[in-house]
């Protein structure tokens, strides 16, 4: 009994380290690759800066606008728009933060070398600074989507960030922020810690400490909380709900995501790679340029038993490329019923009576049972004719291929706060000036759907606006611009000791988490 009292106290203490609100420690699913606010633009990175850093607006747990930095914001003519400063906020440092360090944050998202951001400030073409806490930012044409795109532009110290680099920010000499926790340490691979920012303007942060361990596989995720060397776990593979269900230490939060998992279709190429004939021949013509084809794949897949059998009933089948909750979705559109003997009627039509072979390409290590649901649309392929030959890649593999077009069917995953946002990325004809297209790797294209989002860019009033995005959605999706599977449900699972409010937007936010 001596020798198992020491283990049964080290057991007891990794159970209650959440409950005195000292130091959180949550698993992330996915690894952090730079620390700097304005150079790569994805979502683990994304999530740390939420929380040294601020942005002028932010979006709640709907993915709605709302104010952040900024305290409010209006169109004071076509081109201009005005933002009113909170006063008082400090940077970790102590200095304050005024205008000045939001034009510069805007300027630098143009300057670093290979950043992702520039999208979002690209069409600013004037910076007028009014007072400390005013800012004017003029647009070339009507652009009501320059509030919006500001949430995605982190704001830096001048101060501390004037001429630095990413390895500044890696290092933490730059990173002096504004947001709820203060940068203490990086470790590539292993984890990211912070501490509380007390003199935060939303309020101090329950926790002295946060530790971000990045742990990418599943089992060793879920192993960390069961263990206890975890506070909490973001992306719970559906599988193991039920079991984290039944524990009486664990608790979960869950919420429709933004995320829609769907496919590009090379539409541009007249050969795209991996396209044959049975044989492998390589075929005449491109059949994704066919509405036909694009529609008898959309039939093919049978979305309720992906969200039933695979996804464990956390997903909701998709029609949109955003979920029900977001800003533009068109709840009219209804999700393609399957309909295998459609598809293959549709595919004689279109020419190709006895299908075609394929390579479908996916990551193994983003989505939830993004690998399984590859295998599975592969089948329901398959039962109409076109041979799907499955490629899997981890993410850091996958996305620098795919994004080379070297695939002519591909997986993505999605999360946008608003309908036309996401269509600007997506389907939008490809515009580097304008920041259409970013990620439309089937190179479809729309003229009419290119003017809907113009159109709606250009409306400042909000309902106006969700209609124009609404018409381009719908044009998109029936013109089967790509093929929709579902929207994810995001997940997490804690210590019970914890609460946590589940975000559409699936960031994972410590000063989100509360002790019960």
């Amino acid at each position: 009994m001596r020798r198992l009292l020491p283990v049964l106290l080290a057991a007891c203490s990794l159970w209650t380290l959440a409950a005195n609100g000292t130091e959180l420690r949550i698993g992330m699913a996915a690894d952090v690759t730079s620390m700097d606010p304005h150079f790569l633009n994805i979502a683990p990175n994304t999530n740390i800066s939420w929380h040294v850093f601020d942005a002028l607006t932010h979006v709640d747990e709907d993915a709605r606008l709302i104010p952040g930095l900024a305290l409010s914001w209006r169109a004071v003519n076509a081109t201009t728009w005005e933002f009113k400063l909170r006063r008082g906020v400090k940077f970790h440092d102590g200095s304050e933060f005024t205008a000045e360090d939001a034009v510069f944050s805007i300027e630098r998202t143009q300057k670093v070398p290979n950043g992702q951001f520039q999208i979002y400030t690209q069409r600013i073409v004037g910076k007028q600074i009014v007072d400390k806490y005013t800012l004017r930012l003029r647009t070339a044409t009507p652009d009501a989507m320059v509030p919006y795109d500001l949430d995605s532009v982190f704001i830096v110290s001048k101060k501390a960030a004037a001429n630095a680099g990413s390895a500044d920010f890696d290092s933490g000499k730059a990173m002096i922020g504004t947001g709820p926790f203060r940068f203490v340490r990086f470790a590539r691979g292993d984890r990211v810690e912070l501490a509380r920012n007390d003199d935060y303007w939303d309020g101090k942060p329950a926790w002295d400490k946060v530790v971000f361990r990045i742990v990418p596989t599943d089992p060793a995720r879920l192993a960390g909380l069961l263990s206890g060397e975890l506070d909490a776990i973001e992306q719970i593979p559906t599988a193991d709900l039920p079991r984290i269900r039944r524990d009486p230490r664990l608790a979960t939060a869950q919420k429709v995501s933004w995320r829609t998992i769907f496919f590009h279709l090379d539409q541009y190429r007249d050969r795209p790679p991996s396209l044959t004939d049975n044989s492998g021949r390589p075929l005449e013509r491109n059949p994704f340029r066919d509405i036909r084809v694009r529609q008898a794949i959309s039939k093919s897949i049978n979305r309720q038993a992906i969200v039933d059998r695979l996804m464990d009933g956390a997903a909701l089948p998709a029609s949109n490329l955003v979920s029900p909750p977001v800003f533009g979705h068109a709840p009219d559109l209804k999700p393609e019923p399957y309909d295998p003997e459609g598809a293959r009627k549709l595919l004689a039509e279109a020419g190709f009576p006895n299908g075609f072979a394929m390579t479908l390409a996916a990551p193994n290590n983003r989505y939830v049972n993004d690998d399984q649901i590859a295998q599975a649309v592969a089948q329901m392929l398959a039962h109409i004719g076109i041979r799907a030959r499955v490629e899997l890649l981890p993410m850091n593999a996958y996305l620098p291929k795919a994004r080379k077009r070297e695939f002519a069917f591909a997986m993505l995953g999605w999360g946008s706060f608003s309908g036309d946002l996401a269509l600007r990325s997506l389907v939008a004809t490809a515009n580097p000036a304008q920041g259409f297209g970013a990620w439309n790797w089937s190179g479809y294209a729309n003229a009419r759907v290119d003017e809907l989002l113009e159109h709606g860019f250009a409306t400042v009033d909000a309902k106006q606006r969700e209609a124009i995005a609404r018409d381009a959605m719908r044009m998109a999706m029936r013109d089967y611009a790509v093929i929709p599977l579902h929207h994810q449900f995001a997940t997490w699972a804690m210590k019970k000791s914890l609460s946590y409010k589940p975000r559409t937007d699936e960031f994972t936010f410590a000063h989100h988490f509360r002790p019960q």
